[in-house]
C-alpha cells in the first residue's frame, strides 16, 4: 500500500517538474535575446522605442516588458518599374534596381519614424526613383537615352540620392539609407518607335552601302583614268624618244653631207635604176657630166644591170 502511494507521488512530482520546466522556458527566454549577424536590435519597452541599437550577439532584457525588433542592415536590392516621357515625347519604361541598406547607427530612429527597410522602400525609395527618372528622361531624346546610357545612369543615380536625402532630411533622418549602386535595365519604347528606329537604321545602312558603292566606282574610274594617262605618257615618251633619235640621225647625216658634198651625188647614183631618161623631140641627147668616180660607179652599175638581164 505504501509502495503504491510512493510510486504515485513520484510520478506526480515528475509530472509537475516537466510542466514547470515547459512553463519556465518562455519565462527564462524573456530574460535575454540574441541578435543575428547582419542585424541590429531595436529595443521597445512597453511600446516605447529606445534610441540605442543592440549590436549582433547576446543581450539581457526584461521579460514581458522589453521587446527586441531585429532590423536587417545587410545590402539589399529593391526594384522599381518606372515609366516616363522623353524629350521628344516618347514613352519610356525601364526597371531600376537600387542596392542599399539601413545605416546601423540610425536603425532605431529609422524604425521609430518610418519603419523597417520594407517601409523605407515603399515610402522613400520608390517615390525617389519615379520622380528622378521623370526629371532626367525629360532632358534627353529617346535616341540619346540609348547612346548616352552612362550619362543618364549617373544623372538618375545622383537625382535618386538627392531625393532620398532631401526626404530624410525633412524627417531628421539624413544618412539613414546608404545607396551602394543604381542599375538601369534597357529602356523599353513603344512598338511604333521601335519600328521607326529599325527603318532609320535600315535606311542608314542602305545609304552607307550606296556611298561605298559610289566610292568604289569612283576609285575604279580614277584607276582606269590613271592607267590610260600612264599609257598615254608611255606612248608620248616613246614617240618623243623616236623623234629625238630620228632628228639626231638626220642631223648626223646632214653634218656628213655638209662635210662631203659629193656624197649627195653618190646617194643619187645609188638610187638610179640604170635607165637613161627618154626625151621627145629632136636634138642631141643631153649629156650629164659626172666626175670620174661617179662615172666608174655608173659603169659598174650598168654592167651589173646587163648581167642581170642575161
Amino acid at each position: 500500500m505504501d509502495n503504491n502511494n510512493n510510486k504515485q507521488l513520484a510520478l506526480l512530482w515528475c509530472f509537475l517538474v516537466l510542466v514547470g520546466g515547459i512553463l519556465a522556458i518562455p519565462v527564462l527566454s524573456g530574460f535575454y535575446v540574441v541578435v543575428d549577424a547582419g542585424h541590429v536590435g531595436v529595443l521597445k519597452s512597453m511600446g516605447a522605442v529606445s534610441t540605442s541599437e543592440l549590436s549582433p550577439g547576446f543581450h539581457f532584457k526584461r521579460p514581458f516588458i522589453d521587446q527586441v525588433v531585429q532590423l536587417d542592415t545587410r545590402l539589399k536590392s529593391f526594384e522599381v518599374r518606372a515609366a516616363a516621357a522623353s524629350k521628344d515625347l516618347q514613352t519610356v519604361e525601364t526597371t531600376i534596381s537600387v542596392q542599399h541598406n539601413i545605416a546601423p547607427v540610425m536603425a532605431a530612429e529609422c524604425y521609430q519614424t518610418v519603419g523597417d527597410l520594407e517601409k523605407v522602400d515603399l515610402t522613400v525609395v520608390a517615390p525617389a526613383v519615379q520622380e528622378s527618372l521623370k526629371a532626367i528622361t525629360a532632358k534627353f531624346t529617346a535616341e540619346e537615352l540609348v547612346t548616352k546610357r552612362e550619362t543618364v545612369k549617373q544623372l538618375v543615380t545622383d537625382a535618386i540620392k538627392g531625393y532620398i536625402n532631401h526626404t530624410l532630411r525633412e524627417k531628421k533622418l539624413e544618412g539613414t539609407v546608404m545607396l551602394a549602386n543604381v542599375a538601369i535595365t534597357d529602356f523599353d519604347f513603344s512598338k511604333e518607335f521601335n519600328l521607326s528606329i529599325e527603318a532609320k537604321v535600315k535606311a542608314e545602312q542602305q545609304a552607307l552601302q550606296a556611298k561605298n558603292e559610289k566610292e568604289r566606282r569612283i576609285t575604279e574610274a580614277e584607276a582606269a583614268a590613271r592607267e590610260k594617262e600612264l599609257a598615254a605618257d608611255a606612248a608620248a615618251y616613246q614617240i618623243r624618244k623616236e623623234s629625238i633619235e630620228r632628228a639626231q640621225a638626220i642631223q648626223r647625216e646632214a653634218n656628213a653631207l655638209a662635210q662631203n658634198p659629193s656624197l649627195i651625188q653618190l646617194r643619187a647614183v645609188e638610187k638610179w635604176d640604170g635607165e637613161l631618161p627618154t626625151f621627145s623631140g629632136g636634138g642631141a641627147m643631153p649629156f650629164i657630166n659626172l666626175p670620174q668616180m661617179e662615172r666608174r660607179h655608173v659603169a659598174d652599175a650598168g654592167a651589173k644591170s646587163v648581167a642581170g638581164v642575161r
